[in-house]
């Protein structure tokens, strides 16, 4: 440590912008200074790249703070916070960098603010190694509600690559504090559906197809189901560039959501991407948990900062979910358990996830 700043190195175990995220929401959040060296140092092209610095900005906007080494390609910042305040607050990456990344390092912050917030966040809302915005709406949204906060997220336009151009804005108020969550029942399958969507200059043929060949993958493992996946094609006025993908929601008798998505690409055939959203969300199913991989390690941060002991179960734990866990824990006092699941099928590669959380108080409210 410098003095009190919290050193953090960006390249261990996923070394990617996740480590940025988690780490300078949560230091704004504890007032603790910070220094991220060897940032991405796991990717292809290391360093800051246009989402990870707006979103940094928009931290230091939402608190008042102070950033170093804030440009593009930097591999070390120093980051000193201040009060978090609410109001309206704007992240663009000028790129199709994933507007649901912006999402995933404000939300805890403005949380715990003073005020009401609204984040209007430009860029790609449907981005390749990022969650697409349906995903966020359909899937993430209801199950990170169950932590005792509510979000309003308005999709006022999409954009694709490589230009972006989409717009979502987010409202919410802040809370006292967050309540653990206990997602620990599975249930029964009762329903499936979700949208395979075209923009731009596709046809909405090419949504359809996508939308048959997932029904068809589905079908075959599950066949007592009705499954509804709209075919859509996005409005022009709403939408920036040529894009497609599906995405497909499982709903469970207890009220978990697990999903599979695709996204479409030149050369990319439509029954490919229907297939691969299929497959995936078949994947998630067998498992017996009760959220899919891409939400395990989003709810990382909450259950660090919610009120008592939180209890998660899910599939294989990811590299995102470890590293998640790792820096949740130098960074605040919540304790994380992973063991795996006994009760069921010893085939089934189940684990419970555990945390005594640190019980943030708004020192605001």
């Amino acid at each position: 440590m410098d003095g009190d700043r919290v050193e953090i190195d960006g390249g261990i175990m996923e070394g990617g912008g996740q480590i940025l995220r988690v780490s300078t929401a949560l230091s704004c959040l504890l007032g603790l200074p910070l220094r991220v060296r060897r940032i991405r140092a796991g990717r292809s092209q290391p360093g800051l790249r246009p989402q990870h610095l707006s979103g940094l900005e928009m931290v230091r906007d939402l608190c008042n703070g102070k950033l170093n080494g804030g440009e593009i390609g930097s591999t070390e910042i120093t980051f000193t916070p201040g009060k978090i305040k609410g109001g309206t607050h704007i992240a663009d990456t000028k790129t199709a960098g994933s507007v649901c990344l912006l999402m995933q390092v404000a939300m805890p912050c403005v949380l715990f603010a003073a005020s009401p917030s609204e984040l209007h966040l430009k860029g790609g809302t449907n981005a390749e190694m990022a969650p697409q915005i349906d995903y966020t709406v359909m899937v993430f949204k209801p199950m990170v509600e169950k932590f005792n906060f509510t979000f309003n997220c308005d999709i006022k336009r999409r954009g694709y690559y490589p230009q972006g151009g989409g717009e979502v804005v987010v409202q919410m108020s802040p809370v006292k504090e967050l309540s653990p969550i206990n997602l620990t029942e599975r249930g029964t399958v009762t329903k499936i559906y979700g949208r395979a969507f075209v923009a731009g200059a596709l046809p909405i043929k090419l949504a359809k197809d996508m939308s048959a060949a997932a029904v068809r993958c589905i079908r075959r493992e599950i066949r007592d189901l009705y499954i509804n996946i709209q075919p859509v094609r996005e409005p022009d006025d709403q939408a920036v560039g040529t894009g497609s993908g599906i995405i497909i929601v499982a709903e469970t008798s207890t009220g978990c959501l697990l999903a599979g998505s695709s996204l479409g690409k030149r050369g990319k055939n439509a029954d490919k991407v229907g297939i691969e959203a299929a497959e995936m969300l078949l994947q998630n199913l067998k498992h017996g948990g009760t959220v899919d991989d891409s939400l395990q390690d989003q709810l990382i941060i909450f259950m660090a900062l919610a009120k008592g002991v939180s209890r998660v179960k899910s599939g294989p734990i990811t590299l995102h979910t470890q590293t998640a866990i790792h820096f949740a824990e130098q960074l605040t006092k919540a304790k994380f358990t992973v063991t795996k699941s006994e009760e069921e099928d010893p085939s089934n590669d189940t684990y419970i996830i555990e945390c005594q959380g640190m019980g943030m108080i708004n020192p605001n409210l």
